[in-house]
């Protein structure tokens, strides 16, 4: 369950149809989309109509708990512009191997399925965004 930022709805998160981003069932506005990596890996992840962050994890990485709450308040703050995926690395070792994760945390932006920005260690949030910025739209 998701609440809507802008109307504090509940929403079902939900997989939405490809090339569109969750929207609120209330007001259709924008819903913050940060969901974990399943069994599937991160193909499914990559499609979407919007830039992905895959943020690279794992449990025992304090960096990586730094910037949870910061991926957290950007996929809110970024609602229909960005979704955010968390994969952790010790749960689903091959897509990190795939792209060459050797340490923890990686954010790893996708475009259109394929990397455009790897940004590795925990970064604030100006920091963050700054990097981010040149490849959201609007």
């Amino acid at each position: 369950m998701v609440a809507c930022p802008s109307c504090g709805a509940k929403n079902r998160l939900g997989a939405p149809p490809a090339g569109q981003v969750p929207v609120c069932g209330a007001c259709k506005k924008p819903l913050p989309w940060l969901v974990e990596a399943g069994e599937g890996g991160l193909t499914g992840e990559l499609r979407a109509g919007v830039p992905v962050l895959v943020d690279f994890w794992a449990t025992w990485c304090a960096p990586c708990r730094a910037v949870a709450p910061v991926l957290e308040e950007l996929s809110r703050e970024l609602a229909g512009k960005l979704k955010v995926v968390k994969l952790d690395v010790d749960r689903h070792p091959l897509p990190a191997s795939a792209y060459g994760v050797q340490s923890v945390p990686t954010l790893i932006l996708f475009k259109d399925g394929q990397p455009a920005e790897r940004i590795v260690g925990a970064l604030p949030k100006a920091a963050l965004l700054a990097r981010l910025s040149p490849h959201l739209r609007g």
